[in-house]
């Protein structure tokens, strides 16, 4: 059974922004001639990279509610010019929206089990179907 990890998106504001960071990152590495690959740098090292590394996904938490993940193909532990462990987290740049969930702020990561995961979206699941903006307009009124 796959492991996830689960991680605080910092700045942004939604599952759109998040994919522009994404894209503008790309384009950067395009325009630098560079191969891109996406790679998320965190400071401690996942203990358990053999359940994670492949079908563990990194869920990302969006202003306080788990909203996306996105698979994790590599973890590559090392070492900074500064002499500090961190790991690179690669991983597949397709951002896949999940039913939201409440969660509070934390540092760093946490694990998060296949059992505990939200499930991902999937056409004609609603009201998760509808656009994002929408969706937070009608859980401010209390309508969902």
């Amino acid at each position: 059974m796959a492991l996830n990890i689960l991680k605080l998106c910092v700045g942004c504001e939604s599952i759109p922004d998040l994919e522009s960071w994404i894209e503008e990152t790309r384009l950067l590495h395009k325009r630098l001639g560079r191969p891109y690959r996406q790679v998320h740098t965190t400071r401690m090292v996942p203990k358990r990279i053999d359940e994670i590394v492949g079908e563990g996904s990194l869920y990302w938490v969006i202003k306080g509610r788990i909203a996306a993940r996105q698979r994790i193909e590599a973890i590559e532990p090392f070492t900074g010019e500064d002499g500090i462990s961190r790991c690179h987290l690669v991983l597949e740049p397709e951002v896949v929206p999940v039913q939201l969930r409440p969660c509070r702020p934390f540092q760093g990561w946490r694990y998060l089990t296949a059992a505990d995961a939200p499930k991902d979206i999937t056409a004609g699941d609603s009201p998760e179907d509808m656009p994002e903006p929408m969706r937070e307009e009608l859980r401010a009124l209390g309508l969902l």
